[in-house]
């Protein structure tokens, strides 16, 4: 069996190497692999370093990007009857994190996802949003339809049937499980096949992350509505979580600012979007997916579009018994 792995990149340099290699390094229990770089205008060495690994590259132009068109490119390039997402920032922790990822796939269950750990630069209240989010027990299958494709596989099959919307500004994974959740299909989450995620993002970078996915969700769960109050109660609650974990630690002192800023710009950026009706100009579309410098500016090489879902999915889990984190 041939498994497609597929890794959507922008200025990855930092890593890229690293996961390469581990890709690499798997023992895949008799499966074969071939991996799928899609860049989407990369101006550090990650393409050089893909070609360098022996890897497929596949191209998608600044002005076309979305991040489900970006899977959707990849996905039609694959051959595989597997096909396996990594973020370009995260890090296998084990040589059987794919065999792990890949096994527990079957035609009722087509989707799993697997475990995300913060690495040594990953800010401590994102740390506690991994930990939340992804459990150290996998559930095969899984309630509801939580998924979160910087690391997950699919059928190729069903991709087939249910290719990723591309319109989306966000949370492209969580839209495909839904509506394979409404088909009677499940979605798996497997522990055992965990990857380290590296983040290195400056607040503006975070609120926009947070921002997009909201809006992302009014399509996905309509139904979820944060309002201004919502805002300060989740940020006071979590604020109030945050520092007495710190301070159990004895890190409160040095880590009270971040906290501060990373769940402010977090909440914000969740309440922003649900905000946000219209629809997207070129030049806010191009500050939501790339990082650095204003639109028509040259890309800052400095972190990849983010793709971590924990605070949205924290409020949708809250006010839809249908959207369930593993």
């Amino acid at each position: 069996m041939l498994v497609s792995v597929i890794v959507r990149t922008f200025n990855e340099e930092r890593y890229l190497p690293r996961l390469l290699e581990a890709i690499a390094s798997q023992h895949t229990d008799g499966f074969t692999c071939e991996v799928i770089v899609v860049d989407s205008g990369s101006t550090d060495d990650t393409v050089a370093i893909a070609r360098a690994h022996g890897c497929r590259l596949e191209f998608i132009p600044k002005v076309d990007f979305s991040f489900g068109r970006s899977l959707n490119i990849g996905c039609a390039a694959a051959r595989g009857r597997v096909l396996v997402f990594v973020s370009g920032h995260c890090i296998p922790v084990h040589e059987r994190w794919l065999s792990h990822l890949v096994a527990p796939l079957s035609e009722q269950m087509p989707l799993c996802y697997g475990r995300q750990v913060g690495g040594e630069s990953t800010r401590f209240s994102e740390h506690q949003l991994f930990a939340k989010f992804f459990a150290s027990t996998s559930c095969f299958p899984q309630e509801g339809f939580f998924c979160n494709n910087a690391n997950a596989a699919l059928l190729a099959s069903v991709w087939q049937q249910y290719r990723f919307d591309e319109a989306l500004t966000g949370l492209e994974d969580m839209d495909l499980a839904k509506r394979l959740h409404t088909a009677g299909l499940r979605v798996g989450y497997a522990a055992e096949a965990a990857v380290v995620h590296h983040h290195h993002e400056s607040w503006t970078q975070v609120r926009r992350r947070y921002e997009r996915e909201a809006i992302a969700l009014q399509h996905i769960l309509p139904e979820v509505h944060i309002s201004f109050f919502d805002f300060g109660r989740y940020l006071l609650s979590a604020l109030w979580l945050d520092g007495t974990r710190a301070l159990v630690q004895g890190r409160l002192g040095s880590l009270a600012g971040e906290i501060f800023m990373f769940r402010l710009m977090q909440f914000w950026g969740s309440y922003r979007g649900n905000h946000e009706h219209q629809k997207l100009s070129k030049a806010k579309k191009e500050r939501y997916f790339y990082p650095g410098k204003p639109a028509g500016s040259r890309p800052a090489a400095t972190a990849p579009p983010g793709e971590n879902h924990a605070a949205i999915a924290n409020r949708a889990d809250r006010r839809s018994a249908t959207h369930e984190s593993p």
